[in-house]
């Protein structure tokens, strides 16, 4: 494969990372950006330290990590991770996660690689994310590339999306690097986490005569990321109630709004469960399935894991009781907690232009779906 035919959705090569580097401490938002990750250094200082970078792997291990680890101190409270045991360190895998928050699913797990001695992963990085050119520098410099988002144009999503998983299947079988990619297109707003078919079926575009292969040299890994309280929950019940009556449009700003908010937002407990690898058994079962039907089963194979993997806490327990009228998980939380989450839900009642009723009840799937899906 023709490693230059990525050009345009590559992260940037090591020779690009100075120059990216100055841009960075040359931002006008850099001074804000450097209080919140360096709050006791003088921005000069933090400046050169940006500056002095060559690597990604330097950028990454130093400034991104501690980035990382303000919204751990800031925002959560118990961070947590699990089967990192089932992966070999030399092998590079393909992350699917599920996908809750536009950056931190991405982020924290790069975090847990680096503190951990693994290398960190190529991440998939929409186009429309791509707000100015600090965002862009920040993110090429984090290995992410970018990913077109779904076009009205069928001719150029197709080519977009073979384009992508050429790309990916370039990374892991001959760049040596481990890809991190949303098991959807968007955040989940429900809490009901699921694979689109549609993903699977872009993985097996660069290997089409044997969609066993396709997905099995990908080395995939289900991640199941758990929020105690789930990141931007009223802006996403506000989404999924605005969606009902018309096809919903972003407003100007809306996921910058959503990244920052993800980030300050109170997060309580979160926990990764890197789940067991797709195995070449499990897939050679599907064999005799039609294209259609095997983009399906191996979805659901990835749901079942990632379902089974989520963590639930206890007001995802609170919500089901509360959505239901049932005491049927009463001893899986506290009054306390329940009091905690029921203050949480009387936010809702300032936005009274909405029938608050169905508000409350999209607020209380958002936890309660995965207890079912459980």
């Amino acid at each position: 494969m023709n490693k230059d035919q990525f050009e345009d959705i590559r992260p940037y090569k090591a020779e690009e990372i100075p120059a990216a580097m100055e841009r960075i401490a040359n931002s006008s938002s850099f001074p804000l950006l450097a209080s919140y990750v360096y709050p006791n250094e003088p921005i000069e200082a933090v400046k050169e330290r940006i500056r002095n970078y060559k690597t990604v792997k330097a950028f990454q291990t130093e400034t991104m990590r501690m980035v990382n680890q303000r919204v751990i101190e800031h925002s959560i409270s118990a961070f947590s991770c699990s089967g990192l045991d089932k992966l070999n360190p030399n092998e590079h895998y393909l992350f699917v996660s599920n996908h809750r928050d536009i950056m931190l699913d991405s982020s924290l797990l790069q975090y847990y690689l680096v503190t951990k001695g693994f290398d960190t992963t190529e991440i998939t990085f929409g186009a429309n994310l791509m707000m100015n050119q600090l965002v862009v520098d920040i993110g090429k410099s984090n290995k992410m590339f970018k990913v077109e988002r779904p076009s009205n144009n069928i001719k150029d999503f197709y080519r977009s999306s073979k384009h992508l998983s050429e790309y990916i299947r370039y990374v892991i079988t001959e760049k040596g690097q481990s890809v991190w990619i949303a098991q959807r297109n968007g955040r989940t707003k429900d809490g009901n986490d699921a694979t689109d078919q549609g993903i699977i079926k872009m993985f097996c575009m660069s290997c089409p005569e044997d969609k066993i292969k396709a997905i099995d040299q990908l080395h995939i890994v289900p991640v199941a990321v758990s929020y105690e309280w789930e990141p931007c929950d009223i802006l996403k019940t506000l989404e999924v109630y605005e969606s009902q009556f018309s096809k919903y449009t972003k407003k100007p700003g809306e996921d910058l709004n959503s990244i920052l908010t993800g980030i300050t937002q109170e997060k309580g407990r979160v926990h990764f469960e890197l789940c067991d690898p797709i195995a070449y058994a499990e897939l050679s079962k599907f064999e005799n399935l039609t294209n259609n039907e095997y983009h399906k089963a191996v979805a659901r194979l990835l749901d079942s894991r990632i379902n089974k993997a989520y963590r639930l806490y206890p007001n995802n327990y609170v919500a089901y009781d509360l959505r239901y009228g049932t005491t049927k998980y009463r001893d899986c939380y506290t009054d306390e907690q329940k009091t905690m989450f029921i203050n949480k839900l009387k936010r809702l009642k300032k936005y009274d232009t909405c029938d608050i009723e169905k508000l409350i009840d999209i607020f209380l799937g958002i936890y309660s779906n995965p207890v079912n899906n459980k």
